[in-house]
């Protein structure tokens, strides 16, 4: 498949890289990223086609999934506060609900 398109990892809202590269500030770990990812309009990719950058990802049904998943995870914030595994540990919950919908809306606006 030869697909130009920059998608939205499927799944999770933050992605792997993020993962992995808190692993390896914390403990000196650097785990493997996968060689290809199911993304938010479930094609499979190359990881390295999957960004969670608003200003990258040119694919429009993976950019109006991610929009609705952070609308949908800033409400969860808002009403129950940003938890320890939100990307956002250390902020209010109402900001951290904010970027959010901040998050949403740039996804939202044409890439």
């Amino acid at each position: 498949m030869n697909d130009p398109h920059i998608h939205v990892e499927g799944g999770k809202l933050h992605s792997r890289a993020v993962e992995r590269n808190l692993l390896a500030s914390v403990f000196g770990l650097v785990g493997n990223l996968p060689a290809s990812v199911t993304t938010a309009c479930g094609v499979q990719v190359p990881f390295a086609m999957t960004s969670a950058e608003p200003g990258v990802v040119t694919c429009l049904p993976c950019r109006k999934n991610a929009a609705e998943r952070h609308r949908r995870f800033a409400d969860q914030v808002a009403d129950l506060g940003a938890g320890p595994s939100s990307p956002f540990t250390g902020m209010e919950a109402t900001d951290a609900a904010a970027a959010h919908r901040d998050l949403a809306r740039r996804f939202d606006d044409p890439p």
